[in-house]
């Protein structure tokens, strides 16, 4: 909630954040064949096909611009918001749920949902260390970058960094050289400029629209608590700046630990606002990312709109100061 002082640079959100050069693999699409009538089905290998199944169509969302949150091939509510709505876009019934027609829906693109990413050196120097939870110890790093490789490889292909590991049994993920299997989420058509953003607290969905009210994009938000409500309103944005360092004030937060001080705390991923902080005309909040991408749908937030690093740099690229952001309960 606090403001910051800022690098104004999108530029740098472009080297937080840098995009795959990714070969398409084979996609295990024996997982999605429905079993024969009448046979038996080995719970394990039914799990095995929901995950597979819950996996592409993530997939299949994030690159239609409709985030599912971070890829784990689970089904949870940022999923079947996700789904939800690309069921009103494409006139379907709105059940939330992967049915069979929106299944055949989504697979209107039909490509691969899994790529093999060969790690460059720059996956996996580092430097790489334990992020503390206390904040005046955050305080102390030069840094907030990436506690692991996994944490910057899930933040690369938008998964959960133990997905990843999963779908890689044996691979060196140390190793530059190693080919690793990643959700394909790259490569998409770069969002045009939004006229206008909404954030709506019940779905917690942040949403882009053009001048026409087309509907560009839509993410997953944790927006606001009892104690920090979202400021529902009309509000215009005043800056978009990347790589923020943070200024941690406690007298703005009711759950600050006893003997906080103001500090600064230094950029990067794993800092409070993550890579992006999207200044707003209500004094204290913006729209920024967060170093838990896991949390966000699911947990609330200080009152800011909080979304997850990769969503923050897309939003970030598509608005502007002087936009209109609608806060809606």
């Amino acid at each position: 909630m606090s403001k910051l002082h800022t690098i104004p640079l999108l530029a740098a959100l472009i080297g937080a954040l840098p995009l795959a050069q990714a070969q398409q693999a084979g996609a295990p699409e024996a997982a999605h064949a429905p079993a024969q009538a009448g046979a038996p089905v080995d719970p394990a290998t039914a799990r095995k096909a929901q995950f597979e199944r819950n996996l592409r169509a993530q997939v299949l969302l994030d690159r239609a611009n409709l985030s599912p949150g971070e890829i784990d091939g689970a089904y949870g509510s940022n999923m079947r918001q996700a789904l939800s709505t690309f069921q009103t876009l494409r006139k379907l019934p709105v059940t939330g749920k992967l049915d069979d027609a929106t299944w055949n829906a989504l697979n209107a693109d039909n490509s691969p949902h899994l790529v093999t990413y060969t790690l460059v050196e720059a996956d996996v120097a580092g430097p790489f260390r334990p992020v503390p939870s206390d904040m005046m110890d955050k305080a102390k790093l030069p840094e907030l970058g990436y506690e692991n490789v996994l944490e910057g490889l899930g933040e690369k292909f938008h998964a959960k960094p133990a997905m990843l590991q999963a779908l890689n049994p044996g691979k060196d993920f140390g190793r530059a050289g190693e080919q690793v299997v990643v959700p394909n989420v790259h490569g998409k058509q770069p969002l045009p400029k939004a006229a206008k953003v909404v954030v709506k607290e019940g779905p917690k969905v942040l949403q882009l629209f053009d001048a026409g009210g087309a509907l560009l994009a839509q993410y997953p938000v944790s927006t606001g608590s009892a104690n920090d409500p979202l400021p529902v309103g009309s509000w215009k944005i005043e800056g978009v700046h990347a790589n923020p360092t943070y200024h941690y004030n406690p007298k703005l937060f009711w759950d600050a630990e006893p003997g906080d001080k103001k500090a600064k705390v230094a950029p990067g991923p794993n800092n409070p606002v993550g890579v992006v902080w999207i200044d707003l005309s209500k004094p204290h909040y913006g729209i920024h990312g967060t170093p838990v991408p896991g949390h966000v749908g699911k947990t609330e937030s200080h009152g800011c709109i909080r979304l997850t690093n990769w969503s923050a740099a897309e939003v970030a690229g598509a608005v502007s100061a002087g936009l209109e952001v609608v806060l809606e309960s």
